[in-house]
């Protein structure tokens, strides 16, 4: 029915701010709890060019991979301060890398127990989930993107990401009755929470944004991301892994990381990251539309692969802890601050310890860092491991 890509984007970007707007209605916020926005960002689409509604194919969907996921990231990345980041200390960075040591390692695991069920390319989707599971949902964007991983397997991965990764957050909540046991049973030293309670009391600097603000998030964004695309095309690719654009996502990282050091940090402070989610959101449902719903036949094996992956990132994750002797509160907030993110790591945080619901999103933060690039590590592991099947 709908045929010119400005028409689809309309299309694409109502729908957006009609599930938001939904997510709004507090009648409906139990609907959101199992079935977050991203979900419903990606299958809404999907099943309008399932039915007719918009193409699977336009100009519209190849443009907004290349010009709106750069920008995107360099937004979500300006927060990255790593020198508030140090203020947490070495047991709980260290245990947050514990964590995702787990992710690296229990993907290409998995896969391998499980790939005779999966299809030639499952790899690839798997390497996707490692960016989600080491960071959030942009990660995931970006590390499919860098190695192509197609759009019909975007849909499987999103389930996984989100029956397991929340099933996984449900179970993480209800071990916190048993905290206090388990930090003695571990022997943990449990005055680096004294600690970080007195490090992050720190004042909210979030301020209304102006038009200025507006000008130079979009500016410095787009800048940026175009930068960094056409610097990425002149580097030959590396592999299966990383190709032109995959050198794209490592330049903006890098950008993007570095900018956090200067005063453009402060956008963060004025909504930079909501304009970087709109971008995300806006490819991500483009994304959709080009899936095939045929795909999901193969999702109980995905899931499967999901729940054995996440056992082996616990027992990475307990093992750590126990090592550095890190309380439970450590041990929960940096699991959540990998599989969910900084979405959910601050309230993971906040059952555990209520007034350090900053120590995971700046936990989250970390994976937002290091996601691209222990994900496109964990992408090649993926692939070898691939390369034993087919």
């Amino acid at each position: 029915m709908i045929q010119d890509p400005n028409a689809i984007f309309i299309y694409v970007i109502t729908l957006i701010g009609l599930i938001h707007y939904l997510k709004s209605i507090s009648a409906l916020k139990k609907v959101f709890k199992y079935a977050p926005p991203i979900i419903w960002i990606y299958f809404l689409p999907m099943l309008s060019s399932g039915i007719g509604i918009i193409p699977t194919d336009s100009s519209l969907y190849s443009w907004t991979s290349k010009y709106l996921l750069p920008p995107a990231l360099i937004l979500l990345l300006l927060s990255s301060n790593v020198k508030i980041l140090s203020t947490l200390g070495s047991k709980a960075i260290g245990t947050m890398l514990f964590g995702t040591l787990g992710i690296v390692l229990g993907g290409p695991i998995s896969l391998l127990i499980f790939g005779s069920f999966l299809p030639e390319d499952a790899w690839m989707g798997l390497a996707a989930l490692s960016g989600s599971w080491i960071g959030g949902s942009a990660n995931m964007v970006a590390i499919g993107k860098s190695i192509g991983t197609s759009d019909n397997l975007f849909g499987n991965m999103i389930v996984i990401d989100t029956v397991v990764g929340y099933g996984w957050m449900g179970i993480v909540i209800l071990i916190s009755g048993h905290q206090k046991r388990i930090d003695k049973w571990n022997n943990a030293d449990t005055r680096i929470i004294d600690e970080l309670n007195i490090k992050m009391n720190t004042e909210d600097l979030k301020r209304p944004t102006s038009f200025n603000d507006l000008l130079t998030i979009v500016v410095v964004s787009l800048f940026f991301g175009l930068f960094s695309l056409e610097l990425g095309k002149l580097i030959p690719d590396l592999g299966k892994v990383i190709t032109s654009f995959g050198w794209t996502i490592i330049l903006v990282s890098l950008i993007g990381i570095s900018l956090s050091f200067t005063r453009l940090s402060e956008l963060n402070n004025a909504g930079a990251s909501h304009v970087g989610n709109l971008f995300l959101y806006i490819l991500l449902g483009t994304i959709g539309a080009k899936a095939n719903i045929t795909q999901i036949a193969d999702l109980p094996y995905y899931i499967a692969v999901g729940v054995f992956w996440i056992f082996i990132h616990a027992i990475i994750l307990f093992f750590g802890g126990r090592l550095l002797r890190a309380p439970m509160f450590l041990i929960a907030t940096s699991s959540q601050a990998n599989i969910g993110g900084v979405v959910s790591a601050p309230i993971i945080a906040t059952v555990y310890k209520k007034s350090l619901a900053p120590v995971g999103l700046l936990m989250g933060v970390i994976g937002n860092i290091i996601g691209i690039y222990a994900g496109l590590f964990t992408a090649w592991l993926l692939s070898l491991v691939g390369g034993i099947y087919y």
